[in-house]
């Protein structure tokens, strides 16, 4: 666990008790406010090939695969919704790699080395579907369309299964029956809703350009749709595939690619959608992508270190703005990252359920994550304020405003974001904590003369909503400049005048040093003496002879430049002989 980000977790009471002792960390930045709750087992297992969820009697089943040698064991680690350890199945001599769950959560189809078989989700009673080729590899299992679909790699050792050719069979009305679709690779298979399946292939010795593709099994034997492979002409921007995931009304496509983070797409012609979702985290590799099966949000896994994000939960829908709830696991008490295809969601979008991994692969543990059910309002109120009442160039300002939210108070502070646009653009100006009392402060110093228009924006999160922008336009002037000036009440034709003084100008340092203009009134007229340059401190010396007994009037001034207001100063001398 990694302490020195202690203090970015939640703070609520109830999440306090969640999360005791588990090591989660919740991310800063956004959305670190968030409220959620979040229980956290460690798996019996050192590998993990699948994870299924059966929501009629609230399960988890986590597969351990122990491929590698053709006597390994396989294990199934069942939990209940609140991340108690129900049960552990082991499968003598046969490894156990993919998972899918019946529709009616009546039954376990599980892939097993020389077979399928079907565990009853209540008595763990289990019995033989079909037997099938020999895998060394592991398996995917899917059902979709009322029938049970399976990959079978064709290798004889584990060396081969990079690049096996892979077979995608299934079990049509309780026969097994090889489809004919086959392709290099572990090929990976995800059921949806509407009877789709989709089947993708990751990056291989023997795909230099892998596919993804969909499936309509609502006959008897499937029917491919789309299918789309991402390479360019040139080769580039090839599919690095690690999970990929229908969304709830079957529409979109959401693709985990390692070297291009979380694609979406149209379900129809997997053609990207319109809108995607932003980026990942900097430093963030993609891993795992799961949607809820409400429709609400989406879960984002990834391979990250330190306190970056390894997940992402946010609304499904990528226009809406909502700032994401985070998640950095860090260390010994929840692993170090999503495992790849380590996602799954409770069918109502209850619960998220997560694997997450060590650096080195060799554990594991499961995080069930409860997002926020209820979403609370959020406004802007009484308007922008803004101090001094006189904005001046290259001077501090301050924006001052308010935000109400409903509902309990956050574990922690809201913070909203402002921008500043001005002549030169629109310029971020980074995001400002909201008090208890609702109140937050924007500081700037605006750095042209002219009107300045401040945005406030608070983007909301999963427990509040976005609240209306808010805007303000201030008049920003010149900043002022000074000369004062010190000089003798006498002097003499002889001995001359001297008068020293300090020039200052406030807002954005000058970028060489002021020159000022000198002149002197006597009664014989007025005159311009030499110029005098300012010291790097400010002070400056003006010396003179004078020319005619009397009073001699010294004027000391400055033009001024595109930032700064002109000035000047006087001062009288009475010259004796």
């Amino acid at each position: 666990m990694n302490t020195a980000h202690r203090s970015r977790r939640l703070a609520a009471t109830l999440l306090a008790a969640a999360l005791a002792g588990t090591g989660l960390t919740v991310a800063a930045a956004p959305a670190a406010h968030a409220a959620a709750s979040e229980a956290v087992a460690k798996l019996p297992i050192t590998s993990y090939s699948a994870l299924a969820v059966d929501n009629v009697h609230q399960l988890v089943f986590v597969a351990d695969s122990n491929v590698g040698y053709y006597q390994n064991s396989g294990t199934i680690a069942v939990y209940n919704f609140a991340g108690e350890r129900l049960t552990t199945i082991t499968t003598n001599q046969a490894h156990v790699s993919g998972l899918a769950v019946s529709a009616d959560g009546s039954k376990l189809y599980v892939g097993l080395r020389d077979r399928i078989e079907a565990i009853d989700t209540t008595t763990y009673a289990r019995t033989v579907v079909t037997y099938a080729n020999v895998d060394y590899c592991g398996r995917e299992v899917a059902q979709s369309g009322g029938q049970v679909y399976f990959t079978t790699p064709l290798a004889s050792s584990v060396p081969q299964c990079a690049t096996a050719e892979t077979n995608l069979d299934a079990v049509i009305n309780g026969v097994h029956t090889r489809t004919g679709w086959n392709d290099y690779g572990d090929l990976l298979l995800e059921a949806g809703g509407g009877d789709k399946m989709l089947m993708g292939q990751p990056r291989n010795a023997q795909a230099a350009n892998p596919f993804i593709t969909v499936y309509d099994t609502s006959g008897p034997s499937p029917v491919r749709e789309a299918a789309r492979r991402f390479a360019d002409a040139e080769g580039k921007g090839a599919l690095d595939l690690k999970d990929l995931a229908l969304s709830a009304d079957g529409s979109k496509v959401a693709v985990a690619d390692a070297s291009a983070g979380t694609r979406l797409l149209n379900t129809g012609d997997l053609s990207d959608a319109a809108e995607g979702y932003r980026a990942l985290p900097a430093g963030a590799v993609a891993s795992a992508v799961a949607f809820g099966g409400d429709g609400k949000y989406i879960a984002r896994g990834a391979s990250a270190t330190g306190s970056t994000p390894d997940l992402l939960v946010q609304p499904a829908d990528p226009a809406d703005a909502t700032a994401p709830l985070e998640f950095a696991f860090e260390g010994s008490l929840d692993g170090d990252r999503v495992a790849p295809r380590g996602l799954e969601w409770a069918a109502d979008g209850s619960r998220l359920f997560a694997v997450t991994t060590n650096a080195t692969g060799n554990q594991y543990w499961l995080h069930i994550i409860q997002p926020p059910a209820v979403q609370y309002d959020t406004r802007f109120t009484g308007g922008l304020t803004h101090s001094p009442a006189q904005a001046a160039a290259g001077e501090p300002l301050a924006v001052r405003g308010r935000l109400e939210q409903d509902g309990p108070a956050p574990a922690e502070p809201l913070k909203v974001r402002a921008t500043r646009t001005d002549a030169g653009g629109t310029h971020d100006l980074g995001t400002f904590t909201v008090k208890d009392d609702g109140t937050f402060t924007v500081l700037d110093e605006p750095g042209l003369v002219g009107d300045a228009t401040y945005k406030v924006s608070y983007l909301g999160d999963l427990t509040h909503r976005p609240a209306e922008d808010i805007t303000t336009t201030v008049s920003v002037g010149k900043a002022p400049s000074s000369i004062a000036l010190t000089a003798p009440e006498e002097g003499s034709l002889k001995t001359g005048v001297e008068i020293t003084g300090t020039f200052t100008a406030q807002g954005k340092a000058l970028p060489e040093r002021a020159v000022l203009k000198v002149t002197r009134t006597d009664r014989l007229g007025t005159g311009t003496l030499s110029s005098v340059t300012v010291a790097a401190d400010g002070t400056f010396t003006v010396n003179d002879l004078p020319r005619t007994r009397g009073d001699a009037d010294y004027t000391v001034s400055w033009p001024g430049d595109d930032l700064h207001n002109a000035s000047s100063a006087s001062a009288t001398v009475y010259v004796r002989r």
